[in-house]
C-alpha cells in the first residue's frame, strides 16, 4: 500500500514527522518497508505559457515554440505532437538539471537553437508517457515552480498491510490508526470545487430503478450489496492539479477526471468503484447475476476472456459488461466523448472474487480489496463521497438519488470484552476507562455492562469476531512497548497445578513478605550420614549429594562476611537427598537463615539483631501455610521442633552453627520437610458413558436481579442431574420490563440415559424455584 504523507496530513489536520509517523505505523502493526521522498530533482522545472507554435523549417516532424516563462518569451524546438498554444507545459530552462543527471545546454536542433526543454511525463519522473509533453492543468502564473504549481512535495511511504486488515488499504484507514494514537480526529478532505453534497441513496430489498435505469441483484451470494447512482452531463477531460498530484504520489497514472476520481476513491477509502459509459448499457438495465456457460468479455485490458459459471458479472438487459469485483469491460468504458455515466459501489464475496481473478489469471486493484473484504455498511457512504468528487472535478447532475439494492439489512457485529480476562492474557491490569478510551478512538461502540463491555465493531473491521481480537486492539493501541519486558508466570491450560508447586508459590510470597531473599545454591555438599556419594564430583569438599538445606545457606552467609555485609537475610526451596538402591531418595524442603539487624539503621533509635524468638515466628507461620493443622512447635533444647500428631518430627528452627567472625551476631535459621505435610488426594474421574441433553433457557430479570443469584438457585432446584450451566447472550429492549439472560443447561445421568420427560420435570421445577424466590419468568418468543 503506497500512502501519501500530504493525503495523511489533510485528513488529520496536522502535520506529520515522516520519520515518527513511520515508526508510529510500525508499531501499530502496519510495517512501513520503505520511506520515498518524490519528485527529486525538479527544482529547476518551471510552468511555460506555449504562446504561438510553427512548423520546423527543415523538420517536419518538429515544431518551434515561443514559450513564456515571466516577462520573456524564448523560443523552444519541440518534437512533441501535442503541443498546443495557449496551453502551459511543464518546461525546463538552460542550465536545469532533470531527474537522472541531465544538464540542458543551449543548443542547435536541425539549424534552430532550442532554448531549453519542453518536457514529457517520463522525463520527469511522473510517468511513463514519452510521446507527448505534459500539460499543467489550471491558470498557473508562467514561470512559476512546477512543484509549486501540481502540488508535488511529497513523501510517499510503503506500508506492508497483512491480509486480516483490509481496512488499511486506503488512506482513511491508516490515518485512523495514527489519530487513535495522536489523539487528532480523522475527517475527509474537503474536494475542491464541490458545489453541493451527493443525495443519500434509497434502500430496496431486490431491484429498482434510478433515472430510468433499473437495477437488480439476481446472484445475491455473489454480490450482497449493489449500489448506483446515474450523473448525467459530465465533461470528460485531464483531472485538476490536486487529483493528479494525489495519484502521482501513490504511483497511478491520471487518465481522466471520471477515472481519476474512483481511482481517489478507492486509495481514499479502500472501496472499489467503477464508472460505466450509459449510452453503452443495452436496454437501461444493470443486473448482477452469475456468469453462464459459454459466455466472453472483453475487459479494460484488451483481453477477451472465457467466464464460467460460479464468476458473478455486471451485465446490461444483453450480455455482460464486467466481471465483478475484478475488472469492467471495454464495451462500456468511459470515453472521451462520454456525457452521462453510471457509477457502481458494492460489495463482492471475498471467496467467489479470488476463484475468480485466480481462473481468469488477472488481480487488480479491486480485487485485491474484495477478496479481503470492504465495509458493507459503509458502501452508501463512499457512493456519496464518488459523486461528489466526480461532480466537482467533472461536472454535471445527479437528477435522482441513487439506488441502494440491498437483500439482507447489513448490521454491525457485537464483541463482550472482559476486563479480567484483558489482564489475564495482557499480563496487566488496563483500567475500564482506559479499555473505553482506546477502542472508542478506533472507532469502536463501547457500552459498560455488570462486568464486561459489549462492544459494537464497525464494518470496517471485519477481522474483529472473538474478544481476544479485541484484546489485540488494547494492546497494539495502547503500545508493545509499554508492557513489562520480563517473562512473568502463566498457565497454557486449565490443567490444574500441582499442590507442591502451588505450596512453593505462597512460600515464597510469605517469606519474601518477611525481608527474606531466595537463593539457589549448588545441591552437592562434603557428605555425612545417610549421604550419598557422588561418582564425578567438582572437588573433595562437594563429593556428595546435600541431605540438608541449611549448610548451602551457612555458606552463602560466610561469603557476604567475607565482604564485610553483616544483615543478611536467605531461604531457599529445594529438594534434598538420602541414599539409598538403586537410587537415592528425594524430598522438598524449605529453610532460611538470618543474622544480623532487624531493620536498617536509623537516626531514631537502634535496631536489635535477629534471634531465635523471630525464627520461631517465622517456622510457625510457614507452617500454617504448609497446611498441616494437627502440627505443633514445641521448644526442644536450644531451638523448636516441628511434629505431628503421631509425634513425627518434620522440621526444626534455631541457632546455626557458622563460622562467624566477632562482629556478627548470632546466625539463626529454619529448615522443613515439606513432603511430609498433607497433600490433597489426586482423585482420577473417567469419561462419561452417557450423553448429555441441552436445553436453553431464556429468562427475564427484574431491575437489580443479578446473574449470579439467578444461577445460584438455578443449580439447587436443578440437582445431580445439571451438569453445567453457562450464559450465551443478553438482551434488553424497549417494552421490556428488565433483561433477557439466556442460560444453556447440560444434564446428564452417568447412569443411564436421559429422557425429554426427566429434563422437562427439572426444568419445571427450576422455573417454579426461580419464580417463586426471585420472580424470575420465562421469556416468551
Amino acid at each position: 500500500m503506497n500512502v501519501s504523507m500530504m493525503w495523511l496530513e489533510a485528513m488529520l489536520g496536522r502535520s506529520l514527522d515522516v520519520r515518527e509517523t513511520a515508526e508510529r505505523l510500525t508499531m501499530l502493526g502496519a510495517t512501513v518497508d520503505a520511506v520515498e521522498p518524490l519528485f527529486q530533482g525538479l527544482d529547476d522545472v518551471i510552468v511555460g505559457l506555449v504562446e504561438s507554435v510553427k512548423k520546423h523549417p527543415d523538420a517536419d516532424r518538429l515544431s518551434l515554440c515561443q514559450v513564456r516563462v515571466g516577462g520573456e518569451a524564448v523560443e523552444v524546438v519541440c518534437g512533441a505532437p501535442n503541443v498546443t498554444a495557449g496551453i502551459r507545459y511543464a518546461y525546463a530552462p538552460i542550465g536545469a538539471t532533470l531527474p537522472g543527471g541531465l544538464t540542458l545546454t543551449k543548443r542547435k536542433i536541425r539549424g534552430v537553437v532550442s532554448n531549453g526543454m519542453l518536457c514529457s511525463a517520463r522525463e520527469l519522473g511522473l510517468g511513463h508517457d514519452h510521446e507527448g509533453i505534459m500539460p499543467v492543468p489550471g491558470d498557473v502564473e508562467p514561470g512559476t515552480r512546477l512543484v509549486e504549481a501540481m502540488s508535488l512535495t511529497d513523501t510517499r511511504l510503503v506500508v506492508d498491510v497483512t491480509p486480516n486488515r483490509p481496512d488499511l488499504l486506503g488512506h482513511k484507514g491508516i490515518a485512523r490508526d495514527l489519530g487513535a494514537v495522536l489523539g487528532a480526529r480523522v475527517k475527509l478532505p474537503v474536494v475542491p470545487g464541490a458545489t453541493a453534497a451527493a443525495q443519500t441513496p434509497r434502500r430496496v430489498e431486490r431491484e429498482g430503478t434510478v433515472d430510468g435505469i433499473r437495477v437488480a441483484i439476481e446472484d445475491v451470494a455473489g454480490c450482497p450489496r449493489y449500489l448506483a447512482a446515474v450523473i448525467r452531463g459530465v465533461t470528460i477531460g485531464p483531472s485538476p492539479a490536486w487529483l493528479q498530484a494525489r495519484l502521482r504520489a501513490i504511483g497511478a497514472r491520471p487518465i481522466n477526471n471520471v477515472v481519476d476520481a474512483t481511482n481517489y476513491l478507492l486509495h481514499e477509502l479502500g472501496q472499489p468503484t467503477h464508472a460505466f459509459d450509459l449510452r453503452h448499457l443495452r436496454g437501461g438495465a444493470v443486473i448482477v447475476r452469475a456468469a453462464k456457460a459459454g459466455e466472453r468479455l472483453t475487459t479494460l485490458d484488451g483481453t477477451d476472456r472465457a467466464l464460467s459459471p460460479g464468476m458473478t458479472l455486471i451485465c446490461d438487459a444483453q450480455g455482460p459488461v464486467g466481471v465483478g469485483g475484478v475488472m469492467g469491460g471495454a464495451n462500456s468504458e468511459v470515453r472521451p466523448d462520454t456525457t452521462d455515466i453510471l457509477l457502481e459501489c458494492a460489495a463482492f464475496d471475498p471467496k467467489r472474487i479470488r476463484t475468480t481473478r485466480t481462473a481468469l489469471k488477472v488481480s487488480t486493484d479491486a480485487s485485491y480489496r474484495f477478496e479481503r473484504g470492504v465495509d458493507v455498511i459503509g458502501l452508501p457512504g463512499a457512493l456519496r463521497r464518488g459523486v461528489e468528487l466526480i461532480l466537482a472535478v467533472a461536472g454535471g447532475r445527479e437528477a435522482e438519488a441513487a439506488i441502494d439494492v440491498c437483500p439482507t439489512t447489513p448490521a454491525p457485529t457485537t464483541v463482550f470484552l472482559r476486563p479480567a480476562r484483558v489482564e489475564r492474557l495482557l499480563g496487566v491490569a488496563v483500567p475500564v476507562a482506559e479499555l473505553e478510551d482506546l477502542l472508542t478512538r478506533i472507532g469502536f461502540t463501547v457500552v459498560p455492562k455488570e462486568d464486561r463491555l459489549a462492544v459494537q465493531v464497525p464494518g470496517w473491521r471485519p477481522d474483529v469476531t472473538r474478544e481476544v481480537d479485541l484484546i489485540e486492539e488494547v494492546a497494539r493501541l495502547r503500545g508493545y512497548d509499554q508492557f513489562p519486558v520480563e517473562m512473568r508466570p502463566f498457565r497454557p491450560t486449565t490443567v490444574p497445578a500441582d499442590p507442591v508447586e502451588v505450596l512453593k508459590d505462597g512460600l515464597r510470597t510469605m517469606l519474601t513478605g518477611f525481608g527474606l531473599f531466595e537463593a539457589r545454591s549448588l545441591p552437592f555438599d562434603a557428605g555425612g550420614p545417610d549421604a550419598q556419594a557422588v561418582r564425578n564430583p567438582l572437588s573433595q569438599e562437594e563429593g556428595f549429594l546435600r541431605v540438608a538445606l541449611t549448610p548451602g545457606l551457612v555458606r552463602a552467609i560466610e561469603r557476604n562476611w567475607a565482604v564485610r555485609e553483616r544483615d543478611i537475610r536467605l531461604f531457599e526451596i529445594g529438594t534434598v537427598f538420602r541414599a539409598g538402591h538403586p537410587v537415592p531418595s528425594e524430598t522438598v524442603r524449605v529453610a532460611g537463615v538470618l543474622t544480623g539487624a532487624r531493620h536498617p539503621a536509623h537516626w531514631s533509635g537502634k535496631t536489635g539483631d535477629y534471634d531465635q524468638w523471630d525464627v520461631r515466628a517465622m517456622l510457625e507461620a510457614v507452617v500454617g501455610v504448609a497446611g498441616a493443622p494437627d502440627a505443633s512447635v514445641t521448644p526442644d533444647g536450644s531451638g523448636w521442633v516441628v511434629r505431628d500428631a503421631a509425634g513425627r518430627e518434620w522440621g526444626r528452627a534455631g541457632v546455626v552453627a557458622a563460622d562467624a567472625p566477632r562482629w556478627v551476631g548470632v546466625v539463626v535459621g529454619f529448615e522443613l520437610d515439606l513432603d511430609a505435610t498433607p497433600r490433597p488426594p489426586v482423585r482420577y474421574q473417567p469419561l462419561p458413558a452417557t450423553p448429555v441433553v441441552e436445553r436453553d433457557v431464556a429468562l427475564v430479570l427484574p431491575a437489580g436481579r443479578t446473574a449470579a443469584e439467578v444461577e445460584a438457585v438455578l443449580r439447587q432446584a436443578a440437582g445431580p442431574l445439571l451438569e453445567s450451566v453457562t450464559i450465551f447472550d443478553e438482551f434488553q429492549g424497549a417494552g421490556m420490563a428488565g433483561r433477557s439472560v439466556a442460560w444453556r443447561l447440560v444434564f446428564r445421568d452417568p447412569a443411564r440415559t436421559l429422557t425429554d420427560a426427566d429434563v422437562d420435570a427439572v426444568i419445571t421445577a427450576v422455573l417454579t424455584a426461580l419464580k417463586e424466590q426471585l420472580d424470575v419468568r420465562r421469556r416468551e418468543a
